[in-house]
C-alpha cells in the first residue's frame, strides 16, 4: 500500500484506519510488555512496530487529500492520544500488580482482534469490485505468517492474551489470500476486454480520416475539371 501511495503520489483509494488501529495495538502491546515480566521480545517487536506505523501514517498524510488528511488526524487524536491516555490513567489508578497486567492484557487482546478485523472493509471492496488492486497478496501472506508466529509464541510462554487473538488473525489472513486467488485475474481480463473493444471499434476521428481525404481529393478534382472546361470554352 505505502509503495503504491509513494509511486502514485496520492493516497486516494486507500484508508488510514488500518494504520491507526495497528499503531494503537502496537502501543498497547508495548505497554503490556513493560508491565509484564520477562517480555523483552514483546517490548522490542512492538517498539519497532510503533516506529513503522508512525512512518506509514506520516507518508499517508503527506499524500492524502485534505478531507482524508483531516479525517486521519481526528482518528489519531481520538484513538492514539485520548483513548490510549485514558486507558493508561484507568489502569494505573484502578488496578495494581497482576490485576493491572490482566486488565491491559484483555485490552490488548480486544485491539488485536480489531487489527485483524480492520481489513474487512478492503475484503468487502474486493468482493464488490471483483478487483484485488487495493489488497496485495504479500500483505495478506505476511499477516498470516505473523499471526501463526505470535500464536505459537503465546502457546509456548502460556500467554492467553497473545495466543487467542492470533487465531482470528490466521483465519482473516487465510480468507484474504483466498479472495486474492479468486479475483486476481479480474484486472487482467478487464484490460484484455478493453483492448479488444478498442481494436474492434477504432475511434471515430481516425476512422473518418480516409473518408475526409477521399472527399477532399474528389472536390479538388471536380474544381480542376470545371476550370479546364471554362478555359476550353473561352
Amino acid at each position: 500500500d505505502i509503495y503504491t501511495i509513494i509511486k502514485k503520489k496520492t493516497s486516494e483509494g486507500f484508508q488510514s484506519i488500518p494504520y491507526v488501529i495497528s499503531l494503537l495495538s502496537a502501543m498497547l502491546l508495548l505497554y503490556y510488555g513493560v508491565l509484564k515480566t520477562n517480555a523483552l521480545l514483546i517490548v522490542t517487536i512492538n517498539s519497532i512496530g510503533c516506529a513503522i506505523e508512525v512512518t506509514y501514517l506520516v507518508i499517508y498524510l503527506i499524500y492524502a487529500p485534505k478531507k482524508d488528511k483531516m479525517f486521519t488526524l481526528r482518528l489519531i487524536l481520538l484513538f492514539n492520544m485520548v483513548a490510549y491516555g485514558l486507558m493508561m490513567v484507568v489502569t494505573i489508578f484502578l488496578f495494581k500488580g497482576s490485576g493491572r497486567v490482566n486488565a491491559v492484557g484483555w485490552i490488548c487482546a480486544a485491539f488485536n482482534l480489531a487489527v485483524f478485523a480492520a481489513p474487512l472493509s478492503i475484503m468487502r471492496r474486493v468482493i464488490k469490485t471483483k478487483s484485488v488492486k487495493y489488497m496485495p497478496f504479500s500483505l495478506s501472506f505476511f499477516l498470516t505468517l505473523c499471526a501463526i508466529a505470535w500464536f505459537f509464541y503465546g502457546i509456548f510462554v502460556e500467554d492467553f492474551f497473545i495466543a487467542f487473538p492470533n487465531v482470528l488473525g490466521f483465519l482473516f489472513g487465510a480468507a484474504q489470500m483466498i479472495l486474492y486467488l479468486v479475483y486476481k485475474d479480474s484486472n487482467k481480463n478487464d484490460l484484455k476486454l478493453k483492448t479488444k473493444t478498442m481494436e474492434m471499434n477504432p475511434s471515430s476521428p481516425t476512422a473518418d480520416k480516409p473518408k475526409a481525404l477521399s472527399f477532399d481529393h474528389g472536390r479538388r478534382k471536380s474544381m480542376e475539371m470545371k476550370v479546364y472546361v471554362e478555359q476550353d470554352t473561352i
